[in-house]
């Protein structure tokens, strides 16, 4: 954890702009924005980046077949993926785009830099190669031959002279940072398998495709006919973004940091990238968390099946709080999760309509003004110095579920003491005192995870009037 006014970076990966955003990015995004708000209520100095990835075959291809320029066909896709920040209520302060000028030119120096030091390199070649994860394929990663991860796409050949990063020579460096920072990835399984994927041996990969075949990308420098591949312009955003090369100041302030993304993403972020920043005799990463997939009654989300989730339809129907809560609560942080509309409004109902929403609603419609932040209840005094404690360490462990799990045990004390105290009836100002304590105590945890009901929650208890926070649902 990073000591009080210290520079705390964190990113997401940046997805393609070839569909609309998806509740898996949604996820991502939600876990990142928790984290930036929690160490910037540690008084950090945060720096929270993403943004969108926009060259590559799916674009090109994606724009073709809509008939648009590739540049405008991004415009449009980026300003998608930007509205996310209103619609979950986001507090990234960086919002990158790969066809910006700036990132154009330091991906071209980042190139520049590995091949200065060797390890870039020109052949011909034939691969199989997956459009989809825009990623070289082996026989032994496809089944039936096809993709696991995009089964309804073709493995497309690819036979051309390319350029070449000289990844197998960073197979024993890589193996030292995994064995000198086991929290290197998290959680420990992505480790082991990262590590294991690296024990094999690492296969030098391509880094170029011909401009003649493929337009739609970063000019490779000093070679006008080749293009980068999309992953080693795309994984430069991370220092890009930070005014890399030329701002070394704001580079050496944040960098290195950490990095939340999906786990069809562990080689890239964990391996090929921390590669890369070896190569160009960078500092590697200083953490990378992976998340698993959200899955919708079971099945693996998809357009051809028709079961992925808009996060903009979530929001319009259920409200932003409610959507940060379920996905954070409810889905695991770390392994698959299965989305249902049942799972979504039973949590609803239960936990915020009639949990923290009725926990308000209670007190203050008791409290007729008068109650003040003072607390004499030694078992809740107790309660709530374990429940910080308990919140910060889960928190920081990636473990978000836990975490609003123990503040939910505030919420449940407070219920039991007001029936145990038949409130309603005493009307004891010493409760009172308790439970407007408590009640501004929870209010601070949510704010990283329910912050425009944390903000709802305090400004109800200032003017001593209740509304309601999560009017229940009914079917």
């Amino acid at each position: 954890m990073p000591q009080k006014s210290k520079k705390f970076y964190i990113t997401t990966t940046l997805p393609y702009v070839n569909a609309d955003p998806h509740i898996g990015f949604a996820l991502e995004i939600i876990q990142a924005d928790v984290l930036a708000r929690y160490y910037k209520n540690l008084g950090c100095d945060v720096f929270f980046n993403t943004g969108v990835d926009e060259h590559g075959l799916k674009i090109y291809q994606k724009a073709k077949e809509q008939n648009l320029d590739p540049q405008a066909y991004c415009d449009i896709y980026a300003k998608k993926f930007d509205d996310l920040k209103i619609a979950l209520n986001l507090s990234y302060n960086n919002f990158i785009r790969t066809t910006n000028e700036h990132h154009i030119k330091g991906a071209q120096e980042f190139w520049k830099l590995c091949e200065k030091n060797g390890d870039i390199y020109k052949k011909n070649y034939k691969a199989k190669y997956c459009v989809g994860c825009e990623l070289e394929k082996t026989d032994s990663e496809l089944v039936d031959g096809k993709c696991p991860i995009h089964p309804n796409r073709e493995i497309e050949i690819v036979e051309e002279e390319n350029y070449f990063f000289r990844y197998s020579k960073f197979q024993k460096d890589l193996l030292k940072i995994y064995k000198k920072n086991r929290k290197f990835v998290v959680p420990e399984a992505k480790l082991n398998e990262i590590e294991q994927f690296t024990k094999i041996g690492l296969n030098d990969f391509s880094i170029s495709r011909l401009r003649e075949k493929m337009p739609w990308g970063v000019p490779v420098p000093g070679d006008e006919k080749h293009v980068m591949y999309v992953w080693f312009d795309a994984l430069a955003n991370y220092i890009t973004c930070l005014g890399w090369p030329e701002d070394k100041k704001k580079f050496k302030g944040f960098w290195p940091g950490l990095q939340v993304a999906g786990k069809d993403n562990l080689r890239q972020q964990s391996s090929m990238w921390q590669a890369m920043l070896l190569s160009a005799k960078l500092p590697v990463s200083k953490q990378i968390f992976i998340h698993g997939f959200i899955t919708a009654n079971g099945q693996k989300m998809s357009k051809s099946l028709g079961n992925v989730i808009n996060p903009f339809d979530l929001v319009k129907k259920y409200g932003t709080d409610p959507v940060r809560y379920y996905i954070l609560r409810e889905l695991h942080p770390t392994e698959d999760s299965d989305f249902t509309y049942g799972k979504f409004e039973q949590r609803y109902n239960a936990d915020l309509a009639g949990g923290i929403g009725n926990l308000v609603a209670r007190t203050l419609g008791i409290a007729k003004g008068t109650g003040n932040a003072k607390i004499s209840n030694p078992k809740l005094k107790k309660l709530i110095k374990q429940v910080q404690k308990s919140c910060a360490k889960s928190i920081e462990e990636f473990k978000f579920n836990e975490a609003l799990a123990s503040i939910w045990e505030i919420i449940a004390f407070c219920d039991k003491y007001i029936n145990e105290e038949k409130l309603w009836e005493t009307r004891h100002p010493t409760v009172i005192n308790d439970l407007f304590f408590a009640i501004k105590e929870i209010a601070t945890l949510l704010e990283p995870f329910l912050p425009e009901t944390s903000k709802k929650i305090l400004a109800q208890i200032d003017s001593k009037k209740s509304e309601p926070l999560f009017p229940r649902l009914v079917k």
